[in-house]
């Protein structure tokens, strides 16, 4: 059983009332905390004082959006926050892989609108609808929505689409300050109030790019223009073409400078609508020329002189009533602007055109001064009707998209607000009717439907008490007799309509009806209505005039007359058209008023509500004076009871606002089937008691039972993996039901879901990327094992070259330096006197011819210079060693040392004898360079050798013998 909003509990009233005393003012006394909740759902206790805090204490931080269940509230702040709309907020929440987990904003809406657009789950087509009092900040709301999908939507693969793209994104956004300047106006609560409402459809392509959009309007309030209550204005367009035009255009126009008009009150007040060049390049973007324009803005200068004609009653009643003197003026201006004749415009403003019997003859009858006011005010209107018709099919002209090119949709309705003035008439009465059909909506589609659709497909449900306004919608628009009928009766009577006669008709026949009132003190006719927002006092004078919002035919045939290339278009000369305003004299069908018509109207756009998948933007206005971080609890709490806002909470909180049906359930989550446990099979499931149905009538809902089945297996398994280690399993409720025909699950278990299809997603992907990973591993390990193949063959290449290269350099360095060397020995040896081989043959103790002797003299000639240093070496060597070196540096031939001696000259030994010629006397010392040429060159280079034969003095001394 879900947990009950309004169930009774066991204790006392009065222990009941002090508990939840003792709650709230725990609860308010953490205020400090209270901005920090993004959704009111969990405030505890959900009562209007709790949500009012919250509300409160969010406004003052500048957090103007707060999430109320299925519905986003907003807080006009009052003040320019440009960072808060920026593009790149909404590429950031565009690009969110959970834009629910940011903090709320409008562009959460709008995100969810386009993704469920691209899931492609019907209803497919989306509509947003933004509702709230005049000044609570609809208009914005819906500007910000439109550049949201102009950014988010529009972005297309090739140049030339992006350039269509751009062109049809700006229109759209330049459709804004247009519709605003011609529908918007100043009133008593709001300076940019809509007086008419718009149903805006974006147009989206298969690839969801925004192709187009399309706009329709609702119930123009036309009589503006001809009559504002105090303290209000007119259009914004004529303040701008009176304060923005050159002077040039104020000849044109003949608009001077500081000119009064009746219709244009309050002209010193200065708004940031009053921008006329914004408007003006806005016409142009939308394919409004600039002739066009003139002339558009000279037939609105042409309606402000219109309104100055003033009428002087007539004293005799067959004669009209002629203007004013001051006013003659004005006629001709207003004619010369117009292109109408001066007398014809005139005289079809004071004399009446009557047809009676059956010849249909015509009857003249001068008009008296109300009258010919009223027919004024009537032209001016019918102007400015189809005025604003042509701009609407102008934009969609140039926004609008073929029929085949888009296939989806996302609707934004922005209607006017809930409206009670102290003057309240038809208008208001159609703009509380339109809210209140649009408050049922809200009431069938998220409270009694969701209530009523528990109950057929078998939910446990505990009903939340809710209001229902269908009393007062029956009082209304009721059948048979309601406010509308006996409107529309008296409309049809052929006799003069009495206020009073109204308001007893009203009382008399609706007595019954709990939302009707009077007041008894009111000295006007007037009848109460008690709507879901407040109670509200209409006045009967006038009503019946305004439904019938009769047009004169002669007011038609004038406007045909008419030479101005705009108003020729606007009114053309076609006599099989027969329009409302002529209808024929031998016609019995009723003619149609305002009020039928806004009404088929309006059931024409709650069938396309009804066909789309509905979001809900709520807007609060803190404040009637429109002041920043102002915040009065008052009339923020009358909007939150009119809004039913906090029974919209407990349904939220308690019940489950999401449904899917079976096979679609089945189509988007039968991926979690591959985190379903091997050890789950079987009715082990926690949710497989609550979760199945325990009947399936069809065979397809039979077909699809095994796979909710493995579905439901796998919540474990996510509940555990999103669950934080202190929670337990068993404290959780269950959070999805699955009916007869659907699934029912709440916001937590849809994150949850699509958190566990994102996770087998990403497995597939990562297995996806893991192969792809190992195949380009194996093509790039088997590019490299080719490439180092292929390498390694080059280098080898490389090297044996190189190495080929080298050993011929090598050879041909080695045949030089032999035959160098042997060159230099053979030079060297060449110089050598003969003088050696004749001191030793003449020597007195000659050495014998043996072989030994011959092997002792090669080798003191081969390693002469080594031995003979070592030998005469004065001092550090003695005289042991001194033999022992020469005998092993000479190669001596084995045997005793002692059989060898080497007698060497002592330093105090005179002369000093060379080795090459042994001198034949005494010398001291002989040092000069030798003149043979190769002398100084040694052939083999040594560290051990000495170069330069004769630079190697030594002491005298003789050979010894052996």
């Amino acid at each position: 059983m879900l947990q009950q909003v309004n169930g009774h509990n066991p204790r006392s009233d009065g222990q009941a009332r002090e508990y939840l005393r003792e709650d709230l003012q725990e609860f308010l006394d953490g205020e400090v905390l209270l901005y920090q909740l993004d959704d009111l759902t969990r405030v505890n206790p959900v009562t209007l004082e709790t949500v009012l805090r919250c509300l409160q204490a969010r406004y003052m931080a500048d957090r103007f959006y707060t999430n109320a269940g299925c519905t986003l509230v907003a807080l006009n702040p009052f003040k320019p926050i440009p960072q808060l709309y920026s593009p790149e907020l909404m590429r950031e929440y565009h690009a969110a892989p959970q834009p629910q987990k940011l903090k709320p904003h409008v562009f959460t809406v709008g995100e969810q609108t386009y993704r469920n657009v691209k899931s492609l789950i019907e209803p497919v087509n989306q509509s947003i609808v933004v509702s709230g009092e005049s000044g609570a900040g609809k208009t914005w709301t819906s500007r910000c929505l439109m550049k949201f999908y102009a950014v988010v939507a529009a972005s297309p693969a090739s140049w030339e689409t992006h350039k269509i793209a751009e062109r049809i994104e700006q229109r759209i956004l330049n459709s804004n300050p247009v519709m605003e300047a011609f529908g918007n106006a100043c009133t008593l609560r709001n300076n940019n109030s809509s007086r008419f409402g718009k149903f805006i459809q974006l147009q989206l392509n298969r690839a969801q790019q925004m192709t187009g959009a399309a706009v329709q309007t609702y119930l123009l309030e036309k009589t503006r223009v001809a009559c504002q209550a105090s303290s209000e204005r007119n259009f914004h367009i004529f303040y701008q073409i009176c304060k923005g035009a050159s002077e040039d255009e104020r000849l044109q126009w003949h608009l001077p400078e500081g000119a009064a008009f009746s219709w244009l009150p309050n002209p010193e007040r200065s708004l940031e609508e009053d921008c006329f060049e914004v408007t003006r390049e806005a016409m142009l973007h939308l394919g409004i020329d600039t002739p066009t324009q003139n002339n558009i803005f000279k037939v609105l200068a042409g309606l402000l002189h219109l309104g100055n004609i003033q009428f002087a009653a007539s004293e005799d009643e067959a004669q009209p009533c002629q203007p004013m003197d001051d006013a003659k003026c004005s006629v001709r201006t207003a004619s010369l602007l117009l292109g109408l004749p001066e007398d014809v415009l005139l005289e079809t403003v004071q004399i009446r055109t009557i047809r009676a019997g059956r010849q249909q003859q015509v009857f003249r009858k001068p008009c008296p001064q109300a009258e010919c006011d009223t027919r004024r005010d009537c032209l001016a209107k019918l102007i400015y009707a189809r005025l604003f018709d042509w701009l609407v099919s102008v934009i969609n002209s140039s926004i609008c998209a073929d029929t085949d090119s888009w296939t989806t949709f996302i609707g934004l309705l922005d209607v006017y607000g809930f409206e009670s003035f102290p003057d309240n008439s038809l208008e208001q009465l159609c703009i509380n009717y339109a809210n209140e059909k649009l408050q049922q909506h809200f009431v069938a589609h998220y409270l009694r439907a969701q209530q009523e659709e528990y109950a057929v497909e078998g939910l446990e449900w505990s009903f939340v008490n809710y209001q229902d306004n269908q009393a007062c919608l029956d009082l209304i628009e009721g059948s048979p007799i309601s406010i509308c009928s006996l409107i529309n009766e008296e409309c049809r009577l052929n006799r003069p309509s009495s206020a009073a006669q109204l308001q007893t008709r009203i009382e008399t026949a609706l007595a019954g009806s709990p939302c009707l009132g009077h007041n008894k003190l009111s000295r006007e006719p007037s009848f109460i209505v008690v709507h879901y927002a407040g109670p509200v006092r209409y006045h009967t004078a006038g009503l019946v005039e305004k439904n019938k919002d009769p047009v004169p035919p002669e007011l038609t045939r004038l406007l045909q007359q008419s030479q101005d290339p705009l108003l020729m278009g606007l009114f053309p000369t076609n006599p099989k058209e027969k329009t409302q305003e002529e209808p024929s004299g031998q016609s019995r069908n009723p003619v149609l008023t305002v009020v039928s018509k806004f009404k088929a109207s309006l059931e024409q756009l709650l069938q396309v509500l009804h066909s789309t998948t509905p979001h809900y933007i709520r807007c609060i206005k803190p404040n009637s004076q429109g002041q920043a971080q102002t915040f009065v609890q008052e009339e923020v709490l009358s909007q939150l009871e009119a809004c039913g806002l906090v029974e919209t909470i407990h349904i939220s909180a308690a019940g489950f606002p999401i449904r899917i049906s079976h096979q679609n359930f089945v189509e988007r989550y039968k991926l979690l089937r591959r985190l379903r446990p091997h050890t789950s099979s079987g009715p082990h499931s926690p949710y497989t008691a609550k979760g199945l149905p325990e009947w399936c009538p069809h065979s397809e809902e039979a077909m699809l039972e095994p796979l909710i089945q493995d579905i439901l297996h796998t919540l474990p398994v996510l509940t555990q993996a999103a669950a934080t280690p202190g929670d337990s399993a068993e404290a959780m409720p269950a959070p999805m039901h699955c009916g007869r025909t659907k699934v029912f699950i709440t916001d937590s278990m849809l994150e949850l879901l699509e958190c566990g299809r994102a996770q087998v997603l990403e497995q597939c992907a990562r297995c996806i990327q893991g192969g792809w990973r190992r195949h380009r591993h194996r093509e790039q390990a088997r590019q490299r094992r080719a490439a180092m193949l292929i390498q390694a063959a080059i280098r080898s290449w490389l090297t044996r070259k190189h190495i080929q290269r080298l050993h011929a350099a090598a050879t041909v360095i080695k045949h030089a330096w032999q035959k160098w060397r042997i060159r230099m020995a053979y030079l060297a040896a060449k110089e050598l006197d003969g003088v050696e081989e004749k001191h030793f043959s003449q020597a007195p103790c000659s050495l014998s011819t043996s072989p030994l002797q011959t092997r002792f003299l090669e080798a003191i000639i081969r390693l002469w210079p080594l031995g003979l240093v070592l030998a005469n070496t004065a001092m550090g060597v003695s005289s042991f060693q001194r033999k022992l070196v020469v005998w092993a540096c000479l190669h001596l031939p084995r045997g005793s040392p002692s059989s060898y001696s080497v007698q060497t000259a002592q330093q105090d030994q005179a002369g000093v004898t060379s080795i090459r010629a042994l001198p034949q006397g005494s010398i001291k010392f002989h040092c000069r360079k030798s003149p043979l040429r190769y002398a100084d060159i040694c052939p083999e280079p040594s560290p051990y050798s000495v170069t330069g034969f004769n630079q190697i003095l030594l002491e005298r001394h003789r050979l010894i013998h052996m």
